[in-house]
């Protein structure tokens, strides 16, 4: 049984510094796609980062708003997956979610959350004072 499990969340001020994780279990996605998505209260859900298989290595992307503030990363030998978010804003208040699909998605594919096939509980991160 594959299980996607984030940990991490949490409250943090405006401007701070936070990072989750995504630890994978059953399988791995090392030649795949694995990223964040977001849901904020009463907002859709929203793609946040993505990480790419891409020959021999892997390609980020990012949504324009999170763009040079978060980074995504994996450590394989943990089948993990990071997500370092800086410079946070309230707007990011959010339950974060990790995604995987066993393939790599083309670009076009990677924002819709339809098109992962795994997915994690959530966690929640909250940017107040």
């Amino acid at each position: 049984q594959v299980q996607l499990v984030e940990s991490g969340g949490g409250l943090v001020q405006p401007g701070g510094s936070l990072r989750v994780s995504c630890t994978v279990s059953g399988r791995t996605f090392s030649s795949g796609t694995m990223g964040w998505f977001r849901q904020a209260p009463g907002k859709e859900r929203e793609f946040v980062a993505a990480l790419r298989w891409s020959g021999g290595g892997y390609a980020t992307h990012y949504r324009d708003a999170v763009q040079g503030r978060f980074t995504i990363s994996r450590d394989s030998g943990k089948n993990t997956v990071y997500l370092q978010m800086n410079s946070l804003k309230p707007d990011d208040t959010a339950v974060y979610y990790c995604v995987a699909h066993g393939s790599r998605l083309i670009l076009s594919r990677l924002w819709n959350g339809q098109n992962y096939n795994y997915w994690g509980q959530g966690t929640q991160i909250t940017v107040s004072t």
